[in-house]
């Protein structure tokens, strides 16, 4: 089996030639290294698609090198709109700044019971691994590096949604610039999503609820010189 691997520094694609049938791409990529050439440069960590880590793009296309089976032919790229430290290893930095731009984490849960009825419905949510397989394949970041991004947005959505949530206000004030407005709604995201999450659904949901709570598209021309961009509560 041939496998064309982009390298640093130079970019280039190089080809390797390795006699393994019917395994996973990190298994393959291991044996290059081992047995080949220990210069290759990756990243992984639970082997079981769990913790992410481990995402590239595959002849184009977002994948974890732990549960994807690579066939002859394949070129395999660092994902997109990170910076590459080597070979195929990112920064990952970009999954703090931008759940920090979206305020994407718990401020404050209220006391008492909750349904499980109401659990039930940010579970998938929930399940995101931070791979950042979304924002690889997310056109927006081509336009605007600020975009608060796919998967920041779904855990927006995932505690704007926890009726437990005490700061959903300011979660919405938070998603209104270089957020839910930005999303072109393209859907590129949903397919690559290892964990059937849907981001682009989401977004429309935060769009949604950011509409009943008085905010609009800033790019929306409303005309007579009114401000609708300050919220209603």
């Amino acid at each position: 089996m041939e496998i064309k691997i982009k390298r640093t520094p130079n970019e280039e694609k190089q080809s390797y030639n390795v006699d393994l049938e019917n395994v996973t791409l990190l298994t393959l990529l291991n044996h290059i290294k081992t047995k080949i050439d220990p210069t290759l440069t990756y990243s992984h960590g639970c082997r079981s698609g769990i913790c992410g880590s481990c995402a590239v793009r595959v002849n184009g296309r977002e994948e974890l090198m732990c549960t994807y089976k690579p066939s002859c032919g394949d070129t395999v790229e660092p994902i997109r709109y990170a910076r590459v430290i080597r070979d195929l290893v990112v920064d990952s930095g970009s999954i703090d700044i931008f759940n920090r731009a979206g305020l994407a984490w718990s401020e404050g849960s209220r006391e008492g019971n909750v349904e499980d009825e109401e659990m039930e419905r940010i579970q998938t949510q929930s399940d995101c691994i931070l791979c950042t397989s979304c924002a690889s394949a997310c056109p927006v970041y081509a336009v605007n590096p600020d975009f608060i991004g796919p998967f920041a947005l779904t855990r927006v959505w995932r505690y704007v949604s926890d009726p437990r949530e005490l700061s959903s206000h300011r979660k919405l004030a938070a998603v209104q610039t270089n957020g839910i407005w930005d999303c072109t709604l393209c859907g590129e995201c949903v397919p690559v999503c290892p964990q059937n999450i849907a981001p682009v659904q989401d977004i429309r949901m935060l769009r949604t609820k950011s509409g009943r709570m008085g905010y609009n598209d800033p790019t929306m021309n409303f005309g007579g010189g009114l401000d609708f961009g300050s919220p209603i509560f």
